[in-house]
């Protein structure tokens, strides 16, 4: 374990079960894949595209990564789903060694943090998704990293890194990184003191940090801007002013809209933080020895509470927001359990999370009994509910293993947290390929496009088969503007358009309108269908 740590492990059952067994999940993995793909194809690597318009929801490092990897490896399907996750593993790593850093005389926590981290329910889950927030947390902690030297050191060094995080973390997402790393850096002459110090150091004159960090800002800005000006200036004025504008202040007036209450986060929290919330061992030393309020506690908390109070206040709230403060938590919670990290805890320890998986891997067994008195998708048929066992196990592998030391209980919970996100997917591994599996329709849509045929979609389209079938021509909107959709009836009558009817309420098919194929997605059915049929039949593309 000392070469291949058990947070390792776990990383790796988790991503490799849902690369190997769950297909792409649309909307938003298939559109990432599809900017990548576009960007790829076009030999363009300045401006992102999305359906041949330039797409200008995103920075381009995420697209970047996935034509790198194509270069190395060629065009392939795993690459570009490797790419989020290799980023979370750095970010247990960082993890480990922001630890180090905070408390060089406990090197316990240093072992625990990942392991703490990876095991926390919702990065166990977040962390095999193709999203920005991964690259996101590695950049904070990159730079957070930055931080905590430059309060020890009168060097320049520390704050290269400071503006590579700030830099590449816009690439990753946008100014959002600022509000990640901006708190802990303004509020240092609170946290340096009581920092645990290995060696001397230098006395810190605080107009020089602030000046220092006002360069790392810039120099971040300028990382950002070194794409940003080239890329405004190919991609028109639209693109330019919503890079400039709609991706920083601009999200964040139209995030005021009404959507979720302030105490959203607070309600869901405790849930993501499972199963550490619900050990016993930990709210045992924490009540028993409260934690020293030293520096490195108060820079937890100077990166977590602001953030968290920012993100409340902002009406447009999303679970993976808050995603880069999670290293924080696991930091904090490894520090109350590794006080006594060798010493075993009490005989009851690992009961809470054993009835925990015990539930969800009974839960997962009584699958069918559940459906034959539900009125359930069709899809629910398709699931292997046999694999709960395999949680039952896990809970009495937890109730043993917990109750002995924070290293093992750790370590165990951990990995009983990553086999469930496995077991989830076996569980449901036809399931997905049934309701989420677009690669049929893609490779009919491929099979049209080679031929010549043009290709549209009934209804707002996400790009959801571009990279599936290695398409290269942008499909059609129609049904959103009467004019644009007897256009392209009128210019191809023998184009193809994708169509979409609800499961339940099947329309009846005219007798002599022959589908050129049907699919299933979700619980759609989706019927191609060519497009000149709508000059005899103009409701047959209307959506159920």
């Amino acid at each position: 374990m000392r070469f291949f740590p058990v947070w390792a492990i776990a990383w790796l059952v988790a991503v490799g079960a849902a690369v190997i067994i769950r297909p792409p999940l649309p909307v938003d993995e298939t559109r990432y894949l599809a900017v990548a793909w576009e960007m790829w194809f076009r030999g363009d690597y300045l401006v992102p595209y999305l359906n041949g318009a330039p797409y200008h929801h995103k920075p381009p490092l995420l697209f970047w990564l996935m034509q790198a990897g194509w270069a190395v490896f060629g065009v392939n399907d795993w690459w570009p789903r490797l790419v989020a996750p290799l980023f979370a593993l750095g970010a247990l790593v960082l993890t480990g060694c922001l630890a180090k850093r905070l408390w060089p005389e406990n090197i316990a926590t240093a072992r625990m943090a990942p392991t703490i981290l990876v095991g926390a329910a919702f990065w166990s889950i977040f962390q095999t998704l193709t999203m920005f927030d991964m690259m996101l947390t590695t950049c904070a902690l990159l730079a957070i990293l930055g931080l905590v030297d430059a309060s020890r050191s009168d060097s320049w060094r520390p704050w290269v890194y400071v503006a590579l995080g700030i830099g590449i973390g816009v690439l990753a997402k946008g100014p959002a990184i600022l509000l990640h790393i901006l708190p802990v850096a303004l509020s240092a002459p609170w946290w340096r003191q009581g920092l645990a110090q290995t060696t001397p150091t230098p006395p810190l004159s605080w107009k020089a940090w602030y000046g220092r960090l006002l360069l790392a800002v810039l120099a971040g800005a300028a990382i950002a801007l070194c794409w940003a000006i080239p890329a405004g200036i190919r991609g028109g004025e639209e693109y330019r002013n919503m890079i400039f504008w709609g991706q920083s202040a601009g999200r964040i007036v139209e995030s005021f809209d009404h959507a979720r209450p302030f105490y959203w986060y607070a309600l869901l929290l405790p849930p993501l933080l499972l199963p550490w919330l619900i050990w016993p061992r930990l709210w045992r030393d924490a009540l028993a020895r409260a934690l020293p309020i030293d520096g490195a506690v108060r820079l937890l908390c100077a990166w977590i509470i602001p953030a968290f109070i920012v993100f409340s206040m902002i009406s447009g709230k999303q679970l993976h927001y808050l995603l880069p403060e999670f290293p924080a938590f696991a930091l904090l919670i490894a520090r109350l359990s590794a006080r006594d990290a060798a010493l075993a805890g009490h005989k009851l320890d690992g009961v809470p999370a054993a009835v925990l998986f015990a539930v969800l891997g009974a839960a997962m067994l009584a699958l069918p009994i559940v459906g034959d008195h539900i009125r359930a998708p069709d899809w629910f048929e398709h699931l292997h509910p046999y694999w709960g066992a395999l949680m039952l196990a896990a809970a009495a592998i937890v109730f043993v293993f917990a109750r002995r030391s924070a290293f093992a209980a750790g370590a165990t919970m951990s990995l009983s947290m990553v086999f469930l996100v496995a077991t989830v997917h076996l569980v449901a591994d036809k399931a997905l390929t049934v309701a989420y599996d677009l690669r049929p329709i893609a490779k009919a849509l491929k099979t049209y496009e080679d031929q010549g045929y043009a290709l549209a979609n009934a209804g707002t389209y996400h790009g959801q088969y571009q990279f599936l079938g290695r398409l290269k021509t942008p499909l059609t909107e129609t049904g959103l503007d009467q004019a644009d959709t007897d256009a392209f009836v009128a210019a191809h009558p023998d184009g193809v358009l994708v169509t979409y009817y609800d499961l339940e309420r099947l329309p009846d098919f005219p007798a002599d309108a022959e589908p050129l194929g049907e699919f299933r997605f979700r619980d759609y059915k989706v019927v191609l269908w060519r497009a000149g049929l709508l000059l005899k039949y103009p409701t047959l593309a209307d959506r159920t």
